[in-house]
């Protein structure tokens, strides 16, 4: 464990346990797919999305605008989300090539106290996470078969019965655990109280 500006100490005893989440935003990153058209349709699938909303958003593109191709985007626990909404699209359309990429993403939290000094400002943590993202392409136009990442279609579902509110429950085979390798490796608090100075705490989690 390494500090700048301080002595350094774990994090369980850096106080989190009195601050409260105020803002989460994620790094942007392209697309990792090449000669995707410009207007592509990118579904970023968060932890909070519903399954039925983000689908019939989706199936209303491909199927009512005539979309060729779009993307399933999720990271952190969002990506099990993501899958789950790939597999449903697969099955209610058929014929579908994937790509799947799978990267890491800077997400940053700031942090608020819940309990301010009284002589001075609030105090607040900034939160650098690396976690885990998948991309997913799917395309009713063949893709190339030598790319990594790539699935060849599945034949069209014909049971019947609703997909969306099947969720989870609905896929042909159970997601698979997510790998050690993808956990999320580094996290960097970031302490900043007042005017004087600015200190760096930077931890390896427990795997």
């Amino acid at each position: 464990m390494a500090a700048e500006g301080g002595r350094a100490k774990p994090l369980a005893q850096s106080g989190m346990e009195n601050f409260r989440r105020v803002r989460t935003s994620e790094e942007e990153m392209p697309l990792p797919f090449p000669d995707l058209p410009p207007d592509v349709v990118e579904m970023k699938v968060k932890e909070g999305s519903k399954i039925r909303n983000l689908m019939n958003f989706a199936m209303a593109q491909m199927e009512l605008k005539g979309r060729r191709q779009i993307v399933f985007s999720g990271c952190g626990r969002a990506v099990t989300k993501t899958i789950t909404c790939v597999e449903i699209m697969k099955r209610k359309l058929g014929g579908l090539h994937q790509v799947t990429k799978v990267r890491y993403k800077t997400v940053l939290e700031v942090w608020e106290s819940q309990d301010p000094p009284l002589d001075g400002p609030a105090q607040n943590l900034t939160v650098h996470k690396n976690v885990p993202s998948s991309c997913i392409l799917l395309s009713r136009d063949p893709l190339d078969p030598n790319q990594s990442g790539y699935q060849p279609p599945e034949p069209r579902s014909e049971a019947g019965g609703d997909t969306l509110g099947s969720s989870s429950k609905g896929l042909k085979r159970p997601l698979p655990p997510p790998c050690e390798e993808l956990l999320p490796k580094k996290l960097q608090v970031q302490e900043s109280d007042s005017p004087r100075g600015t200190g760096t705490i930077a931890g390896q989690q427990d795997p």
